[in-house]
């Protein structure tokens, strides 16, 4: 790891630790009902999420959260390459996507209540959904944007159809699909949350919402900080994954800059 990318992570870090930190400071004192000190909302955050509801609820919302992202990623891929490569697909799918891109992912969660019930089925199924279109367009964006010269030199050396989809065009179109299945990512964080505040007594959005309705305070807050505390360990692995597999792109961009 570079000394700019050291930098970058370390002030990446320091932000939310010094955030905590005034947090601290300016509740300590603080005897309002809706804005406890840090401290008491810490002491709750232990008792619930690392003991009592850790696998009731805690395991439940993140295995929901990772099985509907893996739907989507390997289904928004394959879609974006059907769409982008086979001209029927591309006609039946153009119209769908720019009806469907336009609704808020939130939005699913009511419809799929509704079709489906209440239960892991829905969730997984409105998280899956949501988070497949901004992967979908991210992939046919990239397979789009591929130089015609690069496909050129594919078909000079006969390459098979399979091989310049697998050896060719996969490659060059995986740091936008990178792109899209980080927002994909945070998409089904959201649709998670969502799904679990209206169709769920189980899950941390379901247990946070219970606490703010039974004005139990400091419960409500340490869900809060749960879920930021999710969402930001979430970012850093997939920002790790992202540059593992990218390294020979960032690598051709650091070289290509500095010539």
């Amino acid at each position: 790891m570079s000394n700019i990318t050291m930098r970058n992570w370390v002030i990446g870090i320091a932000a939310p630790v010094l955030l905590l930190v005034a947090w601290w400071f300016l509740s300590a004192n603080s005897t309002d009902p809706f804005f406890p000190p840090l401290e008491t909302i810490i002491v709750r955050f232990r008792e619930l999420w690392l003991f009592e509801h850790f696998q009731s609820d805690v395991l439940l919302s993140l295995g929901n959260l990772f099985l509907g992202f893996a739907i989507a990623a390997v289904a928004g891929i394959a879609l974006g390459f059907a769409t982008a490569l086979v001209a029927p697909v591309r006609w039946m799918m153009d119209p769908l996507i720019h009806f469907l891109r336009g609704i808020p992912p939130v939005a699913l969660v009511p419809i799929f209540i509704s079709l489906i019930g209440f239960g892991t089925q829905m969730r997984v199924t409105s998280i899956a959904l949501a988070a497949l279109f901004p992967t979908m367009i991210a992939t046919v964006d990239g397979i789009r944007s591929v130089s015609s010269d690069l496909m050129d030199v594919a078909k000079v050396y006969r390459l098979t159809r399979k091989e310049r989809v697998l050896d060719v065009l996969l490659p060059a179109a995986t740091p936008q699909i990178f792109s899209g299945l980080q927002v994909s990512l945070q998409v089904a964080f959201i649709v998670m949350i969502a799904s679990e505040m209206l169709g769920s007594s189980q899950g941390i959005g379901a247990m946070t919402l219970l606490a703010q309705q039974s004005f139990m305070t400091a419960d409500m807050w340490a869900g809060i900080l749960l879920l930021g505390v999710i969402g930001f360990l979430v970012n850093i692995l997939f920002s790790l994954l992202r540059r593992k597999v990218l390294s020979w792109y960032i690598g051709s961009r650091r070289l290509a800059r500095a010539s």
